[in-house]
């Protein structure tokens, strides 16, 4: 099931190499950077609203791996900087965080959590010759417009539906509801993933759609009752998927419940109730918890922060990595010289595996594990 084993000290190494390049940024169609200063990467994460507990997982993870490139030296011994704003998941502030973001004069963002908030900055930063690493947002929709500047490091939405549909196939479940949220992720996922499941002959009972920030989903969950749905895969985040959870055990519900990677926090145990969650079963790329060999990082992480990482920690880390690499062979901060970079990437070493993007700047290799969740954490599926 999972193409994404990569031992942490491949990612040490590749640390360990001196990240040289020369200075030169255009920002917003201006003129190129003097090559003096620092480097400025921005981030949108949701630092408030219902998906704030995932902000400071990115935003550490980000700082993290700007500190270790600055304590070698950093890029031509110009330092790197972290500029984050909020996204809150929501498109309109997003979309004034990007603004911000290209005001400030960053050269790369390295952020993006919700598809649907991360949708409407892809034209900001285009517009503005900026190139988006996007960490953890992945919406089929963020590479529909074919936009140059967009690179997505996490498994697709498309990547995820095959996933959940085959590990439902070999459950032999005989009849699913598709719960989603009305977003672009939840919704891309759940539409794929229906019809992967009648392509396998694998019986959608009902598919129902909620509204995200509401409290009483009772419709949802009597509509599964009445479907005698033996699974229920939820493709919405973490606060709607702890709630249903939580009124499908009350309910009765006696199925399996799956959930998509948007859910993957342990802020679903919380409001499920630990109780309720026990087995709960999650489609996810791979989290610091879940990599062998990860727990030297996580270390390195507790130390510097206090606290342990979380969901897209890596993704945020590797993300700066690679941006910083793809200055490095660019020899600029130019736009569009970094964007080329990124393209012509085969091999650098990533959390996930050797990284390569494909020609729709999705990621050649990648994959989801099945994870279930086992006291107060997710844990591999074995």
């Amino acid at each position: 099931m999972t193409f994404r084993r990569v031992a942490v000290a491949a990612t040490a190494m590749v640390l360990g190499l001196g990240l040289t390049a020369c200075g030169g940024n255009l920002s917003q169609g201006g003129s190129a950077d003097t090559g003096k200063g620092d480097i400025k990467l921005g981030m949108l994460t949701p630092l408030t609203g219902s998906s704030a507990a995932i902000g400071p997982h990115m935003k550490d993870g980000a700082q993290l791996a700007v500190d270790e490139i600055n304590a070698k030296g950093g890029i031509n011994g110009r330092q790197l900087s972290l500029t984050v704003s909020d996204e809150a998941c929501d498109p309109k502030t997003a979309a004034a965080g990007a603004a911000k973001l290209v005001s400030d004069g960053v050269a790369i963002s390295v952020g993006g959590y919700c598809s649907s908030a991360t949708l409407p900055t892809l034209s900001i930063f285009n517009k503005a010759n900026i190139p988006m690493i996007i960490p953890a947002a992945n919406s089929a929709d963020l590479v529909a417009q074919k936009l140059p500047n967009v690179f997505l490091l996490n498994g697709t939405g498309i990547q995820q539906a095959e996933a959940a549909s085959k590990f439902v196939k070999a459950q032999g479940s005989s009849a699913v509801a598709l719960l989603d949220d009305n977003t672009s992720y939840s919704t891309d996922i759940t539409k794929r993933t229906d019809q992967n499941l009648r392509q396998l002959g694998v019986t959608v009972a009902t598919h129902q759609s909620v509204t995200a920030g509401e409290s009483d989903y009772s419709g949802a969950v009597n509509a599964v009752l009445g479907s005698h749905a033996d699974l229920v895969y939820w493709t919405g985040y973490y606060q709607e998927g702890g709630l249903l959870i939580k009124q499908l055990k009350a309910a009765g519900y006696q199925g399996k419940i799956m959930v998509a990677d948007g859910s993957v926090d342990e802020k679903l145990i919380q409001i499920a109730g630990q109780d309720n969650a026990q087995g709960v079963l999650a489609t996810m790329t791979q989290t610091p918890q879940t990599i062998p060999g990860g727990q030297e990082w996580i270390k390195k992480y507790q130390d510097k922060f206090g606290t342990a990482p979380g969901s897209y920690s890596t993704q945020a880390y590797d993300a700066v990595r690679v941006a910083a690499e793809a200055i490095k062979s660019a020899g600029y901060t130019d736009g569009q010289a970094v964007m080329k970079a990124l393209g012509q990437i085969n091999g650098f070493s990533i959390f996930s595996g050797p990284l390569k993007f494909t020609p729709e700047h999705t990621l050649s290799e990648g994959g989801f594990d099945i994870l279930v969740i086992r006291g107060s954490s997710f844990a591999l599926n074995k």
